[in-house]
């Protein structure tokens, strides 16, 4: 029985995550910053009052994994608020920058302690974060926070390669949640993707940019 964390598990895709480790009997961990959703604590264990973007989330955790160690790790907190060119309001993408890019950075540094050799990190990333693939612009904070996280995610991972720990950039796909409107794919069908991925991350492919359906995406 394996021990994950996923930072942000109460709605969305990381709810999926959560039931789905569980149900294969996994020890699952996760945190959201208030409403727990339908998260069930009796068989999920709950952290509340994490915020990523805030020092003190970090500290909550560290407190709570005190002497533990973790098998994997996924970050999936992230936000979404779809500036245009027209509409380029920076304390929104400066908000986006803090959850998708920092969020991400501040989680990991602050639980490297509880890596192991053989722990794996996930972090979610986004294709519109690919700097080749973008065919459409748009999208203003978003796509440079989740260029920003790609950058962050491949610098971890040559941290984190020495100490045995593998990390993945996903693209979970267009998913079907209240950030896409209810476009897309089931949140069910795209975490069993990402777990697929996280399944198969080794050493020898720490630090590539996978789609959820298995294909490595360009930067």
């Amino acid at each position: 029985m394996a021990t994950v964390i996923i930072i942000g598990g109460n709605r969305g895709i990381g709810l999926s995550l959560c039931k789905q480790f569980r149900d294969r009997g996994d020890h699952v961990i996760t945190t959201c910053r208030d409403d727990i959703g339908e998260l069930n604590p009796s068989d999920i264990q709950v952290i509340q009052g994490v915020d990523v973007s805030q020092p003190q989330g970090i500290e909550k955790l560290q407190q709570a994994f005190e002497g533990k160690t973790l098998d994997m790790l996924i970050h999936s907190s992230g936000i979404l608020t779809n500036e245009s060119f027209e509409d380029l309001d920076f304390d929104r993408i400066r908000a986006q920058f803090e959850v998708n890019t920092l969020g991400p950075l501040r989680m990991v540094h602050g639980l490297a302690s509880h890596l192991k050799n053989g722990s794996k990190v996930g972090i979610i990333s986004s294709r519109v974060g690919s700097l080749d693939d973008n065919g459409s612009g748009g999208m203003y904070g978003y796509r440079i926070s989740k260029t920003a996280v790609n950058m962050v995610g491949v610098n971890l991972s040559h941290e984190l390669q020495p100490k045995g720990v593998s990390l993945a950039l996903l693209h979970p796909g267009l998913v079907a949640t209240k950030m896409t409107g209810g476009r897309g794919i089931s949140p069910d069908e795209s975490a069993r993707g990402l777990i697929q991925r996280m399944d198969e991350l080794t050493l020898e492919n720490t630090g590539k940019f996978w789609h959820a359906e298995g294909y490595e995406l360009p930067w």
